[in-house]
């Protein structure tokens, strides 16, 4: 077996890639290279690895049960995933014109993964990476100004699920018996009431500035721009509104205390994350490993097939990064 650490690219939240085999088998190979790879993406936030020759979810099964201290399952989703077990999940259901805008994984949820597991198993023809951008960078390139607003008041999420769009809530939260959704809202820090269709509606106010648990670096991590309604394409964003209200969107935030974000800032946040971001196209049988905390990801549009699954792993608390808001009872 033989693995090659590439030089680290020149721009300095570039993912470093290790060229690898595993000529005596996957287990073998995560055993031996496990201490290297997590602290390599400890250290530079993510880890492009090519040579496994990934291709089936088995494969990424294996590697993350050596890889990683436990599974995560998902729960309040924004959108509908096929669910493979042990905390390996297809890539989010979107659109492949559009693209998945920078973000960290259920970073609205009061547990979330640490670390992220990405098999390619079939390239796209063109675009599809899942790009990177270093989340400290991010926190000291946006201004001051919104950063201490946020830090100090958090972010607000309003969620409003139905059958038609996105994430329903039996995809969100496991089941649609409302007596176990509403248990799960109050034991996770979620308010919620019933519209009058009938519909709910949540609400959750979490921290957009964390430490990192294991450097304890200050990360921006949230989801503030990605689930805004400014975000939508302006004739998505019409149409929705048309149907279903200003008040009716899948999802919107706003600041902490309630005041809506207005579009230079979402726009601001967006100019900044592209700024430091990243792209590695992906081949087949690649493996990518995010660290969650220190850094965002995103996903380009894409055409032609693309099977790309991923392993949610190595849960971490909200409050054991930020003790300011979404705590709820351990």
């Amino acid at each position: 077996m033989t693995s090659t650490l590439l030089p680290r690219n020149t721009s300095p939240n570039a993912p470093t890639t290790w060229e690898t085999e595993a000529a005596e088998g996957l287990t073998h190979w995560a055993v031996e290279q496990r201490d290297t790879l997590r602290a390599l993406v400890t250290e530079r936030g993510s880890l492009m690895v090519r040579g496994l020759g990934l291709r089936e979810v088995s494969d990424l099964r294996e590697l993350a049960r050596h890889l990683t201290t436990g599974a995560v399952t998902e729960r309040e989703a924004f959108a509908a995933r096929e669910e493979y077990g042990d905390g390996l999940y297809s890539s989010a259901t979107w659109p492949p014109n559009q693209p998945m805008c920078m973000h960290h994984e259920l970073s609205y949820t009061v547990e979330f993964p640490g670390l992220l597991l990405c098999a390619c198993l079939r390239a796209p023809d063109e675009g599809g990476a899942t790009a990177v951008a270093d989340a400290h960078a991010v926190l000291e390139a946006l201004p001051a100004e919104l950063t201490s607003r946020i830090a100090r008041e958090g972010w607000l999420l309003t969620r409003n699920y139905n059958d038609d769009i996105g994430a329903s809530v039996s995809d969100s939260f496991g089941t649609d018996d409302p007596a176990a959704v509403e248990e799960y809202c109050r034991a996770h820090a979620i308010d919620f009431d019933r519209r009058p269709d009938g519909g709910l509606r949540t609400r959750q106010r979490r921290s957009a500035v964390v430490h990192h648990p294991v450097t304890g670096v200050p990360c921006w991590f949230n989801q503030i721009a990605f689930l805004n309604a400014r975000t939508l394409a302006p004739e998505i964003r019409e149409y929705l509104v048309d149907e279903y209200g200003s008040d009716g969107l899948p999802f919107d935030t706003a600041y902490g205390d309630g005041d809506p974000i207005d579009d230079d800032t979402v726009r601001l946040i967006n100019s900044v994350y592209e700024a430091h971001t990243v792209r590695v196209p992906w081949q087949t049988g690649d493996l990518l490993l995010i660290d969650n905390i220190s850094t965002a990801h995103s996903r380009e549009p894409y055409t032609g097939p693309r099977d790309v699954v991923v392993a949610m792993a190595d849960p971490v608390r909200m409050d054991d990064c930020s003790p300011l808001f979404g705590r709820a009872d351990r």
